[in-house]
């Protein structure tokens, strides 16, 4: 599954427009290139080369993904960024954290940091996304920013509700977005407590 989303991801970058490229993603402070680039640091950059990397950024996470992200959005072109996760798709990296699962997360969350961003209609594969909602778990909550306190997430395209409150309703990959901290524009997302969740 994961390289089965790394490469549809890559086609779909591909047939971005330079214009899209340059546009800012649901990632606060980064355009489409710097997601792109960031997607496959960790094929990339071995762990021996990260511990080198985090004290120029004081030892930082992400001040060091931030710098990563920029330099490399910025040394290569947006093609080659694209046709890096085709290129290794099924290159073993997963985070320190989460295993599999959090590597599956990590390219389908950033991938919609862009369509969503783009106001672009890419649905995630069910058997991906289904594994993600269950995978969810409220400790990484706070790494992400994510404050669910009194919501529970309905999907309106899928069994499957989290947590406990005011009922927030909307796309089980739109609630995914939201259970990673992401702020959705306006229009994905309906309930008493959706001013908290989208921009103004």
């Amino acid at each position: 599954m994961i390289a089965a989303e790394r490469r549809d991801l890559a086609t779909f970058f591909e047939e971005l427009s330079p214009a899209q490229w340059d546009a800012p993603s649901l990632c606060a402070g980064w355009r489409v290139r710097e997601v792109v680039a960031h997607m496959s640091m960790g094929f990339r950059y071995p762990t021996a080369k990260v511990l080198l990397e985090l004290p120029r950024a004081r030892g930082s996470l992400n001040r060091m993904t931030d710098r990563l992200a920029r330099r490399d959005a910025a040394a290569h072109p947006d093609r080659d960024l694209a046709r890096f996760l085709r290129t290794h798709a099924r290159h073993p990296w997963k985070p320190p954290v989460g295993g599999l699962a959090a590597a599956l997360g990590h390219d389908v969350v950033h991938g919609l940091d862009v369509t969503v961003a783009l106001g672009l209609d890419r649905r995630v594969p069910e058997d991906r996304l289904r594994i993600l909602l269950g995978a969810l778990d409220p400790r990484a909550f706070r790494f992400f920013g994510t404050d669910l306190t009194g919501v529970r997430l309905c999907a309106d395209d899928l069994d499957w509700s989290f947590g406990t409150g005011a009922p927030l309703y909307g796309r089980a990959q739109d609630l995914l977005l939201v259970a990673y901290g992401r702020t959705l524009p306006a229009g994905r997302l309906r309930g008493e407590e959706v001013h908290r969740f989208v921009t103004a």
